[in-house]
């Protein structure tokens, strides 16, 4: 039998087949993705073949094939720092919810996600969330932001989950696609979910006052069919941290689409835009063309360092 994996815990996935039926599935001894060194060999999204076990009082079913994925996302194991951990497959496109306080979220964090998305071929929207909330001074910082992105080529869409502002634009663009959300804890996935599809209902909490961040309130991916135009949803665990993974330096660069516009013009191939004499990124940089809060990340990125500062966005040059 074949079906998509729609929710993993760890242990257990629960496989839907194409007519419908739900199946909890596990795999049998060890299995293994040539060359991906992963935690979790099976992910949300994942097309896999499995056999019933008829014992025991329960059917479950053994999976035994995974099909090639279209792509995927992954990021740093947690634990183990060498392994990676495919968050989910086979998506359409990915939403990646900003907010710009209450919890902040740091143009690092945005770029090194939008490394991976560029590296594994998915499509990147950033909503940003919470513009009811925000001052004037806010909305201008966010329309900056919005501004250094659309230029890029990445389409920014300002939401209210809360209010529903937009939220129908988001909707409209989910139609007969497998949608994937992301974000920091509390940035208001699980609210947009549910103004998307009330009847999903999924658990939200408030922002802890104390350490200005979410709590955790999805603990594992999971696909959602909605009712509307053959849309899926995939909802996943916040994520604090984005670290890259499994890519060399030289590289890099080229998941920058405004550097890789610009290789060419550099004068060595090779140019890694860092210390190098004519190097066009750097010259776009200084002329405004590239924006100092992407090439800071990019270096940060190339040098290893973690992501856990924030750019001030009026005030990069300092």
């Amino acid at each position: 039998m074949t079906g998509i994996v729609y929710k993993s815990t760890g242990s257990w996935y629960t496989v839907k087949t194409a007519t419908g039926e739900v199946y909890e599935c596990r795999i049998k001894g060890k299995f293994r993705i040539q060359d991906i060194k992963s935690t979790n060999p099976i992910a949300v999204g994942d097309v896999v073949d499995f056999k019933l076990d008829t014992k025991g009082d329960e059917l479950t079913g053994v999976i035994h094939h995974i099909h090639d994925r279209k792509n995927y996302i992954v990021r740093k194991s947690v634990n183990l720092s060498k392994q990676i951990h495919v968050i989910a497959s086979n998506i359409d496109q990915v939403f990646l919810m900003i907010t710009l306080d209450n919890p902040p979220t740091f143009t690092s964090f945005i770029d090194r996600f939008l490394v991976t998305t560029e590296a594994y071929d998915v499509k990147t929207v950033l909503l940003f969330n919470k513009i009811d909330t925000y001052s004037e001074e806010d909305l201008l910082e966010i329309k900056y932001l919005a501004a250094i992105y659309r230029e890029i080529g990445y389409e920014c869409i300002g939401i209210s989950a809360k209010t529903k502002k937009n939220v129908d634009q988001v909707k409209a663009m989910m139609a007969s696609k497998v949608s994937m959300f992301a974000g920091h804890s509390g940035v208001g996935k699980s609210t947009l979910v549910n103004a998307i599809e009330p009847s999903l209902n999924l658990k939200t909490k408030e922002i802890s006052e104390q350490h200005r961040q979410g709590q955790h309130t999805t603990t594992f991916a999971e696909m959602f069919d909605l009712s509307f135009d053959d849309a899926k949803i995939i909802d996943t665990p916040g994520i604090k941290g984005f670290g890259v993974v499994d890519m060399d330096k030289e590289e890099i660069g080229d998941y920058f689409p405004e550097f890789f516009r610009l290789k060419e013009d550099c004068k060595f191939h090779n140019c890694l835009h860092l210390e190098e004499p004519k190097c066009a990124v750097k010259e776009a940089l200084e002329e405004g063309i590239v924006a100092w809060s992407r090439y800071r990340s990019y270096v940060q990125i190339i040098q290893g360092e973690d992501e856990n500062y924030r750019v001030d966005v009026y005030d990069e040059k300092k």
